[in-house]
């Protein structure tokens, strides 16, 4: 049967990648990640069908317990696996390939202005360290890493490693990319950025009524 075929994946991943997991019965047993992932499948099943209503409440119910949101709609591959967990949020059109390791606190997210497909693809055996937020409808290349707390709002090649907010690449195909950029504290700040447009917009716009008027008067 598939779906307990994908269960077994999911808990010898955790086995294989985890090294304070000491057997599968400890791991089905006490491993919220495991559990959140036993209630997707489930949940993803009756989505499909047609019964989102019944899935979306699955889906909480996993929620509540282990900490974990992830969106029924949110197509997941196999041998996948959430280490610690809490707080991973996974979005309705989120597609995850195999072999994907995700750490506590990860967003795969939407920017909040896009349609129809919102959420990332996250290809074969990426790692997502704790805290990362992957937001959009773009894709995270195969054996690519997701440096810790990163945010990341484009599209990430095969083989690359991605740090920093906003994020961006350091190493492509195990080699370091020539000047990158390292620095850990001076970083763009988009907020500022923004308010810097309008305030020129702002000018802009007042020069013009004030050009309007001479020429009225």
């Amino acid at each position: 049967m598939a779906f307990v075929k994908d269960i077994k994946g999911d808990i010898d991943a955790a086995l294989e990648r985890d090294p304070a997991a000491r057997n599968r019965l400890e791991i089905l047993l006490c491993y919220p990640g495991v559990h959140s992932l036993i209630s997707h499948r489930i949940a993803h099943v009756f989505f499909k069908k047609g019964f989102k209503l019944v899935a979306r409440m699955i889906s909480q119910t996993s929620r509540f317990f282990t900490g974990i949101e992830i969106h029924p709609g949110a197509d997941i591959g196999k041998g996948c696996f959430i280490d610690h967990g809490m707080a991973v949020v996974i979005g309705e059109t989120t597609q995850i390939g195999d072999d994907v390791t995700i750490y506590q606190a990860v967003t795969l997210g939407g920017t909040g202005k896009d349609v129809g497909k919102r959420h990332p693809t996250i290809g074969n055996n990426v790692v997502i360290s704790s805290g990362a937020k992957v937001l959009g409808p773009f894709k995270v290349g195969d054996n690519s890493k997701i440096g810790a707390g990163s945010v990341v709002l484009e599209e990430v090649p095969s083989n690359c490693t991605v740090v920093g907010v906003p994020g961006h690449i350091v190493k492509r195909g195990g080699e370091r990319v020539e000047k990158a950029d390292l620095d850990q504290i001076h970083f763009p700040d988009p907020i500022k950025k923004e308010l810097e447009c309008l305030r020129r917009r702002i000018v802009l716009l007042e020069n013009k009524l004030n050009e309007e008027k001479e020429e009225g008067e």
